[in-house]
């Protein structure tokens, strides 16, 4: 964690396809432990962003300090050993082999499992200990986003939002110490929506720092610590979501006059 207690810092982060810039010297930083949402239109780069701060697509300039490193740079998979892990607004999830609901949060732990030929040939069963031991990780991560009893089933047999619950599940067995979701209460009704919300604040309880992009300003505004408005991929407006409902920038460009998701509990 940097000495300002802030675990992400974004600084100056442009992103250009052929010539175009999807973002345009974005800053802000999180504190370790938050929640900080990222709203904005339908094209307004936040998506692009997360896309940066994970390594899936580099940003053309600036900096994205991870507890006080720059993971400019370094690959997808070396930015989660380094404790940040993402869903996606595409759902990403294994069917190959009859991979089932358990082995997709399984997959998660790859990071945890690399037994050298020693340990192969010499310590099966401490190796042994360690697969049980993962395995009720997965079983436990299964149980808190409500899916334990859906463990030996296809994930193409589980609903839309059941999906989405799984990939989360899957993005917690990597221990992260900050988690990307994309749009991750796209698709679900209202009573889902108030399970997730309950979810998150369960997560933030565990000290897991959040970076969630949300078009349900409900519940945007029930569980933010802060929030970030992106539009054209310049940041609009940054702040806590009682100045952001405020805000007349934000209100014109997203929000709009007959807004009344502000302030309403779910």
């Amino acid at each position: 964690m940097e000495k300002n207690g802030h675990i992400l810092t974004i600084s100056g982060v442009t992103k250009t396809f052929d010539g175009v810039r999807a973002l345009d010297d974005v800053s802000f930083s999180i504190r370790s432990g938050d929640i900080k949402a990222l709203i904005g239109p339908n094209g307004a780069g936040k998506t692009t962003l997360l896309n940066a701060v994970s390594g899936l697509n580099p940003p053309t300039n600036g900096s994205v300090l991870l507890e006080g490193r720059d993971v400019v740079g370094l690959r997808t998979d070396q930015i989660a050993s380094l404790g940040m892990s993402r869903t996606f607004q595409l759902i990403r999830l294994f069917t190959i082999n009859n991979a089932t609901v358990l082995d997709n949060v399984l997959l998660g732990a790859h990071m945890h499992l690399k037994p050298t030929l020693f340990g192969t040939i010499f310590l099966r069963r401490k190796i042994k200990r360690q697969e049980r031991e993962i395995t009720q990780k997965a079983m436990d991560l299964l149980k808190l986003v409500g899916l334990e009893k859906d463990a030996h089933a296809f994930p193409g047999e589980l609903s839309f939002g059941n999906q989405r619950l799984l990939e989360l599940a899957r993005a917690l067995m990597t221990d992260p110490k900050m988690l990307l979701l994309d749009e991750p209460a796209s698709g679900l009704n209202d009573t889902e929506v108030e399970e997730f919300t309950r979810l998150l604040m369960t997560i933030k309880q565990q000290g897991i720092t959040i970076l969630i992009v949300e078009h349900n300003m409900k519940l945007v505004m029930n569980i933010a610590d802060d929030i970030v408005v992106l539009d054209f991929g310049r940041k609009l407006a940054e702040g806590p979501p009682s100045a952001i409902c405020a805000n007349p920038d934000v209100i014109q460009a997203y929000l709009g006059v007959q807004s009344t998701e502000c302030g309403v509990p779910l």
